[in-house]
């Protein structure tokens, strides 16, 4: 699986609707790294895992400056069910006309995002791009790249 934003691209801007409703823009991480990860499906076995783990060390990425943004083709109410439920600090965006997705390379089959991981850098630039079924390689990876590994 081969998305087409290659490592060394400007990330493509966007605008989409958190689990809140409210707008983010892409824009507004300028200045920080961004571990940007699409998953499938809210509320799924491994986007569950892959939320969790991403929450679990959230704190920690943020005291290092790095930010966290999730983002599905799911609509918002089912971003906010998914956000309470697995308690995420950080945004969870709907991609729901799935332009996003489609502009990142990653829209799979019925419609659902790939999981994919992209890390940007402070200036928006792709520094690393995780691809795979399994939710845990990406939590790893991304998180590894900013903090000491777990143990």
């Amino acid at each position: 699986m081969s998305p087409t934003i290659p490592i060394g691209a400007m990330a493509p801007e966007f605008a989409a609707p958190r689990q809140d409703g409210s707008l983010l823009r892409l824009s507004e991480y300028r200045g920080r790294p961004l571990i940007l990860y699409f998953f499938p499906r809210a509320g799924t076995p491994g986007c569950t895992r892959e939320a969790e783990g991403f929450a679990e060390r959230y704190r920690e990425l943020q005291a290092s400056g790095v930010e966290v943004v999730g983002i599905s083709t799911d609509p918002v109410e089912r971003q906010a069910r998914f956000a309470a439920d697995c308690r995420v600090p950080f945004p969870l965006l709907s991609d729901a006309d799935h332009a996003i997705a489609r502009s990142y390379g990653v829209l799979g089959l019925l419609g659902l995002s790939k999981r994919v991981t992209f890390v940007l850098s402070a200036d928006g630039v792709v520094i690393d791009v995780i691809s795979g079924f399994l939710p845990g390689p990406h939590v790893r990876s991304a998180i590894d790249r900013f903090l000491t590994p777990s143990a």
